[in-house]
């Protein structure tokens, strides 16, 4: 159990941490790419960023400057985030997964002067996309864009080595870095202060338009720090990192873990099982983080037995509900005390965490206990007071990692920041006698049928055992008899055929009539944000289409 006395929060900045390594551990692997054997000792890495940064004054990045980076993990991903950091400027990271009005959206309202961007990902070429928006693009020398649409933005850098109309390139921006003096560098470099916003990340917009959560070096570093604290983390640590960078999973939870415990980023640009297994087994890693969807990808693999998992040690699944027949294979067959995180990009994103030394059963059942210096409290929404232990309300927190608020929106601010300085997340939750916290759903999700609250989270629990089914998510479909009932959608095992009336007589006498699935889908795949969620509201249109489809009379 960790000891909140011998603890603190740091004040240390992106930039201090970094350097702090380069000085300790120079000659350690910071980042690795074990697919094309990239490494990166920390002295070297300190190194590019410096340069990069001072490409990015180069080319008028200051600080305040925002500076989107849409890119899936690579290399060169990190390097921009560090470069922005240390001269005070700002990352914008992008969703992969936006398209033309998204990132049209995000840039407009970020004041974006910078983005930095690939070519693109399978089904979009974001360089297209640019050059759709910004038509001035294509008759602009590199350092004169003008765009009529987007006044803010002054560059745009490719991340690679290709040129394009307009574009800068990676290895011009470190070449520009080399003509700018380095006393310039040091004065942005010495105005930086823990308390600055360093990083900017929308939410994921499935409801509404997204919001721009400005995060602090002092929200996410302590964040991470504590994260590592509760895995026991050290410098011999080596995090295998699938999940996206955009995401507070990615950028926090593995990055800023590994940042500040001196550890090694054994990095995937993108997910896929067989690199993640191979990159696990080559570079003996020691830690893996993912959602659960990810985890059943890596351990249903044809391939999965020929890799050497005895490396690993622990792990994160987070960013969906997670469940606990899914926690037993990982610790079964990967070796792995996995810890669950809970938390939202507005609390830099952990709230609360379970800990290493938890029972298994409290690690799989509950997403653990409040962080150090974190008031986590389970809120009435209607009466906003306290509720005991035992009482499902609204799960709010208030300390070091709420965010400083929403980019030019202080009146989505005040909605979600109470007068007290609590973050109030939306979702429902419930603090056991122990001080353990479950997720039991959010406010939206909670199908009410009938007048009967159900939790979606428990009727999944309860179909994630049946043999077959390899994922399953329960929504509600509106119902003109019942207001609401419960729906159900299924991927299945290989090898099986399962039928609705298989799934109903599997719950028959188990739990109550009401909570069983009156509507079964069967699907290959479910709709998915960028960052690994699940797009509930998604499934909620898919199952009143997919009855008008198939005739099924909705009651």
């Amino acid at each position: 159990m960790s000891d909140q006395s011998n603890m603190q929060l740091f004040d240390k900045t992106l930039g201090d941490w970094l350097e702090y390594w380069a000085e300790e551990t120079p000659d350690r692997e910071y980042i690795v790419y074990s697919d094309r054997d990239l490494r990166f000792t920390w002295k070297t890495f300190n190194e590019r960023v410096d340069n990069m940064a001072k490409g990015l004054i180069s080319i008028g990045v200051t600080r305040g400057s925002k500076v989107g980076i849409w890119a899936q993990n690579v290399p060169d991903w990190l390097t921009f985030l560090y470069a922005t950091a240390k001269i005070g400027a700002v990352a914008v990271t992008v969703n992969t997964n936006y398209r033309s009005e998204e990132i049209a959206y995000l840039m407009k309202d970020s004041d974006m002067h910078t983005l930095c961007m690939t070519d693109g990902v399978a089904g979009s070429n974001y360089t297209d996309i640019i050059y759709e928006l910004v038509p001035e693009m294509r008759a602009t020398q590199r350092g004169k864009m003008r765009s009529d649409r987007f006044p803010e933005l002054k560059n745009v850098v490719y991340i690679g080595q290709e040129k394009y109309r307009c574009m800068y390139n990676t290895a011009e921006i470190l070449l520009l870095g080399k003509n700018v003096p380095d006393n310039e560098f040091k004065r942005l470099r010495g105005l930086s202060n823990c308390h600055d916003v360093v990083n900017m990340q929308y939410t994921s917009g499935t409801t509404g338009f997204p919001k721009g959560v400005m995060l602090t070096h002092h929200n996410i570093t302590n964040n991470g720090y504590l994260t590592g604290v509760h895995m026991n983390f050290t410098p011999e640590d080596k995090c295998c990192i699938c999940v996206p960078l955009f995401h507070c999973f990615g950028v926090v939870l593995a990055t800023m873990c590994c940042l500040t415990h001196g550890s090694t980023q054994v990095m995937v640009e993108r997910f896929d099982p067989l690199v993640t297994l191979a990159s696990i087994h080559k570079e003996r890693c020691t830690v893996l983080h993912g959602v659960p969807t990810m985890f059943i990808a890596q351990l249903n693999h044809p391939m999965f037995n020929i890799f050497d998992m005895s490396s690993l040690r622990t792990g994160i699944m987070a960013g969906a509900l997670c469940p606990e027949e899914l926690m037993r294979q990982v610790n079964e067959k990967m070796f792995m005390k996995l810890t669950s995180v809970y938390g939202m990009t507005e609390t830099s994103p952990g709230m609360t965490q379970s800990r290493l030394d938890d029972p298994f059963e409290v690690r799989c059942t509950t997403v653990g206990r409040n962080y150090e210096f974190t008031d986590v409290r389970v809120i009435d929404p209607e009466t906003r007071k306290e509720c005991p232990a035992g009482v499902v309300g609204e799960m709010c927190c208030r300390g070091y990692n709420v965010m400083k608020g929403y980019y030019k929106n202080q009146a989505a601010t005040a909605q979600v920041i109470d007068e007290n300085g609590f973050m109030h997340s939306g979702d429902l939750g419930v603090k056991d006698e122990n001080g353990n916290y479950r997720i039991t759903g959010r406010i939206k999700d909670m199908i009410i049928r009938g007048g009967e609250n159900i939790s979606p989270k428990e009727v999944e629990d309860y179909l994630y055992r049946m043999p077959g089914v390899k994922d399953v998510q329960v929504v509600a479909v509106a119902s003109e008899r019942y207001g609401e009932d419960v729906g159900a959608f299924i991927i299945q095992k290989e090898g099986f055929n399962l039928f609705r009336e298989d799934v109903r007589d599997f719950c028959k006498g188990h739990i109550a009539k009401y909570k069983i699935p009156r509507y079964v889908f069967f699907v290959d795949q479910f709709p998915m944000t960028g960052s690994g969620k699940i797009q509930k509201y998604l499934l909620r249109e898919m199952a009143l289409e997919l009855c008008k489809k198939n005739g099924i009379e909705i009651l």
